[in-house]
């Protein structure tokens, strides 16, 4: 079963500095049909104004991801990490007990566009801890990349969670055959460009949510750039 979430029916919010949208119900947007899917909880498109950014703020027992695609997003934290995310690098806060983060478009002409993404964690009350990388997506054109696992694998991010996420750069027709375990379900996100899902359409960030298919077969209509969630 492939259930699709179209791009322009998320819920939005537009503050001036930032232009945000949620695929799932987040802040003032509420939809009981879109609370989360599995354990992904989630998926905001942000698109953040220069000079402008998130001020000092706490999260708790929840895994953050950060994918940024154009622009640089500068990070400060109260662990004492400081750094800014370039396109290519993925940043993850395990916030466990709790965490305060600011988030800050450091450029003072360039917005900085971006998908937040938050992952209930598998067990609370873990002690909080940082990790951001670089994946080279573009030399693995055409393949998945591992970007973030349970316990991690290789080079990619440790989350606390029974998740593996891809991410994907497809030339146009470029074909990814992706095989579900039993039990297991997928969320497809369309970052950029445009692919076909088991013959289904999926446009610039639309997404796909899947239960009860064994393969997937993804192919590039447009170039494309993709998230994949491979999830309990």
């Amino acid at each position: 079963m492939i259930t699709l979430r179209k791009a322009n029916e998320r819920g939005h919010a537009n503050h001036g500095w930032l232009d945000s949208y949620h695929t799932f119900s987040f802040a003032n947007y509420y939809d009981p049909n879109f609370l989360g899917f599995r354990s992904l909880r989630v998926i905001n498109e942000d698109t953040v104004q220069p000079d402008a950014g998130f001020p000092t703020h706490g999260h708790r027992d929840m895994e953050i991801l950060t994918y940024v695609l154009e622009g640089e997003l500068e990070h400060k934290d109260n662990m004492g990490n400081g750094s800014i995310i370039y396109p290519g690098e993925v940043q993850k806060m395990s916030a466990g007990t709790g965490i305060l983060h600011s988030e800050f478009n450091p450029s003072k002409t360039q917005p900085v566009h971006l998908f937040q993404i938050w992952i209930l964690p598998d067990k609370n009350g873990v002690k909080p801890n940082y990790e951001q990388r670089y994946f080279d997506i573009e030399k693995n054109q055409g393949n998945l990349t591992l970007i973030a696992a349970k316990n991690g694998e290789g080079d990619c991010i440790s989350v606390e969670q029974d998740v593996r996420l891809y991410a994907s750069k497809l030339g146009v027709d470029a074909v990814l055959n992706y095989e579900l375990e039993r039990d297991r379900h997928a969320w497809l996100q369309v970052v950029k460009g445009s692919v076909t899902l088991n013959d289904q359409q999926l446009n610039p960030s639309d997404a796909a949510a899947v239960s009860e298919e064994k393969t997937l077969k993804i192919r590039a209509t447009k170039d494309a750039e993709i998230l994949l969630f491979d999830l309990a």
